[in-house]
């Protein structure tokens, strides 16, 4: 009899195991490189698995009403497996609302060709994720800039919650949100899941790498996370009468500083970062849009390394481009630098305790820097 027992325990034991161990989303799901007529999801799993993205319109049904089209994480033809998950939607309409749900069904088993899967994790149907496609007609835009976060969470929050970026048209995070990249804990903990609960999930948020995301043995991975379906981490985005800029400014000493141990090739980089630039500011997307906006993460100066490759490489280019203002952080402190002969735009350096909040129509750009403490510390309004 106790022998009996002991088998029924240990049976219980097991199904509570298994239990436990059905596999979640950790993180996300967020929006990454939406466009007018694309957008990417991206989220990660506790466990290993196949994933795909559920589509559907907002058009007030509900939406288990008919099976909605899947679109597959995957690569070549070929779903791909893992932990961190991005499924890129395309042929979508500009200035249109799609709701969406994310899937992942854990992989338990390969042998040869035949696959064992095992639990299905998703996001609701009842509440459902949404995003808005960009649009080059829209008459306005608004939008939120922190930047140099280094991990502090809890600032963060209080920023996004003087801004309010569910309420806005997108977010940028203009770099240094962490000062070394270790793991993926450092993303998400650092500051992404404050993201992701204040806005993420449902408005879109542009990544603009500062130097210090590209430190610490899990930098390479950065990609994997943000802008993953895109082939660089710089690029243009347009809304409405703004065409944003967003560039990659690389390390802020030579790569052959010591502390770079060797492992760094950024001046080529950045030198490749132009001859894109020049093609980009040809495009309409750039010069059709009536107000543009730079954002770098440092700025362009003669101090160190890195800024004078900004000021030497990019500026000439964007000196050209009637660029109304470019938005730098990097620095831990507020400052302006006024138009000159040689950067013809003005720049403004947000501090590490303050954000930017943007609005914009084709005939004014207001930006109000706020304090962490809710202050007003400066406030920029350029007319065309």
């Amino acid at each position: 009899m106790k022998k009996v027992n002991v088998l029924i325990l240990c049976f219980l034991l097991m199904c509570c195991g298994s239990v436990v161990a059905q596999i979640k989303i950790s993180h996300g799901p967020y929006l990454q490189n939406v466009s007018s007529d694309e957008a990417t999801i991206v989220w990660v799993t506790d466990r290993s698995a196949v994933s795909w993205v559920e589509l559907a319109p907002d058009d007030g049904t509900h939406f288990y009403l008919i099976e909605r089209p899947k679109f597959f994480a995957s690569k070549n033809g070929v779903k791909t497996e893992g932990y961190v998950h991005s499924v890129k939607l395309r042929k979508l309409t500009p200035g249109t609302k799609y709701r969406y749900r994310v899937y992942s069904q854990e992989v338990l088993d390969r042998d040869g060709h035949e696959i064992t899967y095992g639990r299905v994790a998703s996001t609701t149907a009842y509440n459902p994720a949404t995003f808005v496609t960009l649009d080059p007609r829209k008459t306005s835009v608004t939008f939120t800039v922190v930047n140099d976060i280094h991990g502090r969470s809890e600032v963060l929050e209080k920023m996004l919650a003087l801004t309010e970026p569910a309420k806005q048209d997108m977010v940028f995070f203009n770099g240094d949100m962490v000062s070394s990249l270790t793991n993926e804990d450092d993303l998400f903990t650092g500051f992404m899941d404050v993201g992701v609960k204040a806005f993420a999930q449902n408005i879109p948020m542009y990544y603009c790498r500062g130097n210090h995301e590209t430190r610490g043995v899990f930098a390479t991975s950065f990609q994997n996370y943000f802008s993953p379906l895109n082939p660089e981490l710089y690029f243009l985005v347009r809304q409405g009468p703004v065409c944003f800029v967003v560039l990659d400014c690389g390390e802020d000493k030579p790569d052959s500083d010591i502390e770079y141990s060797g492992i760094t090739d950024y001046d080529y980089y950045r030198t490749l970062e132009a001859e894109w630039l020049k093609e980009a500011l040809k495009s309409k997307e750039f010069t059709e849009a009536p107000i543009k906006v730079a954002i770098c993460h440092m700025p362009p100066k003669r101090d160190w390394h890195g800024e004078a490759e900004i000021l030497n490489k990019l500026v000439p280019i964007l000196n050209g481009a009637n660029i109304d203002i470019m938005l730098c952080g990097h620095e831990h402190r507020h400052s302006k630098m006024a138009a000159s002969e040689q950067v013809k735009f003005p720049v403004l350096i947000n501090s590490n305790n303050a954000v930017v909040k943007g609005a914009a129509t084709a005939n004014s750009l207001t930006l109000e820097v706020l304090g962490v403490d809710g202050t007003k510390v400066d406030e920029i309004i350029i007319r065309k």
